[in-house]
């Protein structure tokens, strides 16, 4: 009984660790929100902080 446990645990823990793998839908939006040159994620429309010259 300790066996079956165990392996369906094993099997449980590996679909995820395939579904990990997998892209989601919004991973795109999140890359676009980060600034290309100091990779912080703007927030708004307004332009990043170290494009505007402020720290």
């Amino acid at each position: 009984m300790i066996v079956k446990a165990v392996i369906l645990f094993l099997i449980g823990i590996g679909v995820l660790g395939m579904f990990g793998k997998w892209r989601f839908p919004g991973q795109a939006r999140l890359a676009r929100a980060k600034c290309p040159s100091c990779g912080r994620y703007r927030i708004g429309k307004s332009p990043c902080p170290c494009q505007e010259g402020r720290p």
